[in-house]
């Protein structure tokens, strides 16, 4: 199985620590976290993505705003050196030095130009700052 994701989510799943819009986006989030952490391949998509599914029931979803279409952009930009394989429909897999890179990067806010705005984006710098204490997302080792 493939994990799909929208861009700005490689940042999210960064600083995921069981917290989202809903119980039902939490719960959802969670069984990806674990999914990536035993090792999935994601593919990066334009648009809604796995994480997305639990809201795109409900009303108006933000999922599909311009501010989040332009969070994607910006993501993909920012993290392009780091994951320099990275393009829409290529399945890659996080191993633990990218996800290091991805951490170091993020804590230091060279890949963070999209969080601009973000609502949750002082929870992420407190579990950034903590040094991702109680982050959810771990790659098993072999």
């Amino acid at each position: 199985m493939t994990v799909k994701l929208r861009a700005h989510h490689l940042l999210c799943m960064l600083t995921y620590v069981g917290r989202g819009y809903t119980p039902a986006f939490t719960a959802n989030y969670d069984a990806i976290i674990t999914r990536l952490g035993t090792g999935e391949t994601i593919e990066l998509v334009a648009g809604p993505d796995d994480v997305c599914e639990p809201l795109l029931g409900i009303g108006q979803p933000h999922c599909h705003n311009a501010s989040v279409i332009e969070r994607d952009r910006l993501t993909r930009l920012a993290v392009a050196d780091l994951l320099a394989s990275i393009d829409l429909g290529q399945p890659f897999h996080l191993d633990q030095t990218t996800l290091a890179a991805l951490r170091s990067a993020f804590s230091t806010g060279d890949i963070r130009p999209a969080c601009a705005g973000c609502e949750w984006s002082a929870l992420c710098d407190s579990v950034a700052g903590s040094g991702y204490a109680g982050v959810s997302l771990v790659i098993a080792t072999c």
